[in-house]
């Protein structure tokens, strides 16, 4: 097994972000020089304010033992003391692009690269499923960063319907009018056409924080245009519960319930893969 991370801001020469990267080599006692497996790039939450650790690492781990490797992407904040869109789009579309052109070495099928994020994270990464071919644009530089498909997390959708902190940090420096012109895409359940990738998304109906009203949104989108897509609204479960394991959250019976979105996303991901196991 191989821990180790990348910094992608010296990689790309962006204004920040780094990616967490564990990987195992074939685990076979003899030489299996085509062995491979998918990849999951993690996107922890935080309102674009702050960078979740609950989010972060426990999932990657949850999917390393589900058969793949992981990376966890840690990217700058907005607001007031950071730096607004489009960069954090850049910097996940960058971690993609990393895996993809390391595929070889990552042990990882460049055409299996999944993409899962939480609350915040969750717009990040629907944002990167919407607008991943206009990245190289953005970045000035040329990013290979469709996901085969993303998993959405009790994600921040619209701010029609949303938590206004995160697109108040994201957008923060920008006049009203380009806020205007910009959430016609960043609301995304506006901008989803046929080539958005899949996407398994889950939310519980009694968030406060984050509504379940954004996943649902974000579903009926895709089924509109005809995309593939697996939703799951459980009824209990305060925002952020990340793996649903009790040793990140409050002692609560909806645990047991909620914790098999890992499974069931796993699951979904299979769907899009060729490896077996």
């Amino acid at each position: 097994m191989q821990a180790f991370t990348v910094d992608l801001k010296s990689e790309y020469g962006l204004a920040g972000g780094s990616l967490d990267c564990m990987t195992i080599d074939s685990p076979f006692d003899w030489e299996t020089p085509d062995w491979k497996r998918p990849a999951v790039i993690v996107v922890p939450g935080g309102g674009y304010g702050m960078v979740s650790k609950r989010e972060a690492d426990p999932v990657a781990l949850a999917f390393f033992a589900r058969g793949f490797q992981v990376f966890v992407l840690t990217y700058t904040i907005g607001g007031e003391n950071g730096v607004s869109y489009p960069e954090q789009l850049i910097e996940l579309g960058a971690a993609v692009d990393y895996v993809k052109k390391n595929a070889k070495t990552l042990c990882v099928n460049k055409d299996e690269i999944f993409v899962v994020g939480f609350s915040a994270g969750g717009h990040l990464t629907g944002n990167l499923a919407i607008e991943y071919a206009s990245v190289s644009e953005k970045a000035g530089q040329s990013i290979d960063c469709k996901p085969t498909a993303v998993g959405l997390c009790y994600p921040v959708i619209t701010c029609k319907h949303g938590h206004l902190a995160t697109y108040e940090n994201l957008l923060y420096g920008y006049t009203d009018e380009a806020k205007a012109e910009l959430l016609k895409t960043l609301n995304l359940n506006e901008a989803v056409t046929k080539a958005t990738p899949p996407a398994f998304i889950w939310a519980t109906a009694s968030d406060q924080v984050v509504p379940a009203d954004n996943a649902i949104r974000y579903a009926q989108a895709l089924s509109e245009k005809g995309v593939d897509f697996e939703l799951h609204v459980y009824a209990d479960g305060v925002h952020g519960l990340s793996t649903c394991d009790e040793e990140i959250n409050p002692k609560g019976a909806h645990l047991a319930r909620t914790s098999k979105w890992l499974d069931d996303c796993a699951a979904f991901f299979r769907r899009h893969t060729k490896e077996s196991f």
